[in-house]
């Protein structure tokens, strides 16, 4: 090796390291600008998720309270459609032959 080959490769090494840093910075802000805004979407999606979950709970109680209150009369209610008898009138000519 040539003793003017080993400076040369030192400026060399010295330049590559400052322009890959000069390119690998921007990526790594792009980067974490991004992160940022993923994980401000999920959030946003995890704030929809969690009022949808209030009305869906919201729902619930009041049907939980329909049934409850009205348990007991809705049941005497089938039961009485139950042992009455049903008429069935035939509404096809085919039905009154057979």
């Amino acid at each position: 090796m040539s003793p003017l080959l080993i400076p040369i490769l030192g400026i060399c090494c010295g330049l590559l390291a400052i322009f890959a840093g000069a390119i690998f910075r921007p990526w790594l802000k792009m980067k974490e600008r991004q992160m940022e805004l993923d994980a401000q979407s999920i959030a946003e999606k995890a704030a929809q998720y969690a009022a949808d979950k209030g009305r869906l709970e919201e729902r619930v109680a009041v049907l939980e309270r329909i049934v409850t209150d009205q348990g007991y009369s809705l049941a005497n209610e089938i039961e009485a459609l139950r042992t009455t008898p049903l008429n069935f009138e035939p509404s096809h000519e085919k039905e009154v032959i057979k």
